[in-house]
């Protein structure tokens, strides 16, 4: 049951619970500080993730890096994550339309912020240990599609 209250609530009460109880949002063992990670991704700047919040409820998350066909930098994955918490916080939201900016949609990380982050094995480790974490956000979507 705690599970799936954890995969169903908003990542702000998943972090202050996980603090209370003693364990922290990123895991030791996996050898990522959430504050490290973020000064590195500082590092690696250019574009943005920009969210437009329309009357009737709609969200529209721009990602908004024309020149790198829209990659992700460090700087825009630290930017994402605040959108996901401005989304999750939005009341009167109804739906979500993810799109890119120039009619490219995402190619992906940029390649430099994911090998600044460490070694390459390091860094496959984090995107598959985010990936994971983040099917409470992803599950929602699904079922608000529904």
């Amino acid at each position: 049951m705690a599970a799936s209250f954890l995969k169903t609530s908003s990542l702000s009460v998943r972090k202050k619970l996980l603090q209370q109880t003693g364990f922290p949002l990123y895991s030791t063992s996996h050898v990522f500080h959430e504050e490290d990670i973020k000064k590195k991704l500082q590092q690696f700047t250019g574009g943005s993730v920009d969210l437009r919040k329309e009357d009737c409820g709609i969200g529209i998350l721009t990602l908004n890096n024309p020149s790198k066909k829209n990659a992700f930098s460090g700087v825009m994955m630290l930017q994402l994550l605040e959108r996901v918490i401005e989304l999750e916080n939005w009341k009167e939201g109804k739906g979500l339309i993810v799109c890119g900016a120039k009619n490219t949609f995402c190619s992906g990380s940029d390649l430099n912020a994911v090998k600044g982050l460490g070694t390459s094995q390091a860094a496959f480790n984090k995107c598959c240990f985010d990936s994971r974490k983040s099917n409470g956000w992803r599950s929602r979507i699904n079922h608000s599609m529904q």
